[in-house]
């Protein structure tokens, strides 16, 4: 995670700007973004669908190839997924028209991802790509030597807040990008709802990904990194698969939907025998994460589904009580949880909007994107068509 939300020094002590929306170009095709995290890497393709017979003629063969394979796969191997559910169509960018697509691919396989790369021989087309998250550092010698290209790094925070501005605007196929809970705890009464976020400032974002940075957004070019946390996606993964024996997000997820947290943590009724009246806390509320798991009965008794759930109520907690405190602090009512943990996690998403809801006497929101886990990637796109109306200083 980076420290702040300041973009640091260029590598020879000067800086590059970003460009207003005034001056914008048109880079070589393809056009891509990526935000390369501790457990996942998010890239976002750009596909023109406006080509001319003129630019089809010219078009070189490797870039057909690449496009072909972007478009008509939606899983690339064992572990890549592109999620089609996702894709914004008929998207004006840079001039042009077309669809972007959002692919996903844990970290461990950056090394078959380049190789792809150097097969598809994607340094003929584009010798610079535009990348962030720690990866983008810790990779970079990789993405020269294996596939030929050149990374141009970007703040991490920067891209998420630009892309999530970007994506929020540009609308997601006609709909609602920003969502809600109403009853969240209510299986029967629960609904999603859309939520206006055109002028949302000012804001708190929850960016949960390995790790937890949350930030506060007072208007487009105007934010700053005020917390976080080390226990996030990656702590619910790792302890999930020390705990269950389970391999992958997907499978720790669909655990613990199938588990009951009650059997693995102590509540406050197993304290007091019932509600503690005097501060309205519930008998049903978690006085003690894992609590019981310290009796020996109880802890055969557990199943694996059990321990994820626990697990996964734990991690959500904690990042809930943190954002809370934070938005007290900051005397700021909308709270925006983003990030790969949400995805396939309803579980979580209600979790945090029954908990801001219920702690601040109706006085705090929790609002969710549809794209989670995709905004930085998206800053990064923008920043290589050089459609990012802000103007602020970036590495290069």
């Amino acid at each position: 995670m980076a420290a702040n939300g300041a973009a640091k020094p260029a590598m020879d002590g000067a800086t590059t700007r970003r460009p207003r929306l005034g001056s914008m170009s048109r880079p070589p095709f393809p056009w891509f973004g990526m935000d390369i995290g501790g457990t996942l890497a998010k890239l976002v393709y750009y596909e023109p669908t406006d080509i001319t017979p003129d630019e089809a003629e010219a078009e070189r063969d490797s870039l057909k190839v690449i496009r072909k394979y972007l478009t008509s796969n939606v899983a690339y191997g064992k572990e890549g997924i592109r999620d089609t559910h996702l894709e914004m169509k008929n998207l004006a960018l840079c001039g042009r028209k077309g669809n972007l697509h959002f692919i996903r691919f844990p970290t461990t396989g950056m090394e078959r991802f380049l190789h792809m790369g150097h097969e598809k021989n994607f340094s003929s087309l584009h010798t610079t790509f535009c990348a962030t998250g720690g990866g983008a550092y810790r990779f970079e010698e990789d993405f020269l030597r294996i596939a030929g290209l050149q990374l141009n790094k970007l703040d991490e925070l920067d891209c998420l807040i630009h892309g999530i501005h970007y994506i929020d605007s540009s609308k997601f196929n006609g709909s609602s990008e920003c969502y809600w809970y109403k009853n969240p705890t209510r299986e029967d009464l629960c609904e999603k709802m859309p939520f206006d976020f055109r002028n949302p400032y000012p804001y708190i974002v929850v960016n949960i990904g390995s790790g937890v940075s949350i930030l506060a957004v007072y208007s487009q070019d105007d934010y700053k990194r005020i917390s976080g946390t080390s226990l996030g996606g990656g702590t619910f993964l790792g302890l999930c698969c020390l705990l269950t024996g389970c391999d992958t997000f997907e499978d720790a997820i669909e655990m613990a939907a199938n588990g009951n947290s009650t059997n693995v943590d102590k509540l406050v009724k197993d304290i007091y025998g019932g509600d503690y009246t005097r501060f309205a806390l519930s008998g049903e509320t978690v006085a003690s994460s894992f609590g019981n798991m310290h009796i020996k009965e109880k802890r055969e008794a557990a199943s694996k589904e059990d321990l994820a759930r626990a697990t996964l109520v734990t991690i959500t907690n904690n990042i809930g009580s943190i954002a809370r405190m934070c938005a007290l602090t900051e005397k700021i009512e909308r709270v925006v949880f983003v990030g790969n943990f949400l995805r396939v996690n309803p579980i979580s998403m209600k979790l945090l909007a029954d908990a801001m809801d219920f702690w601040s006497s109706g006085q705090l929101k929790a609002l969710f994107l549809e794209h989670e886990g995709y905004f930085g990637a998206v800053g990064a796109l923008l920043q290589l068509t050089k459609t990012s109306p802000f103007d602020v200083p970036i590495d290069q």
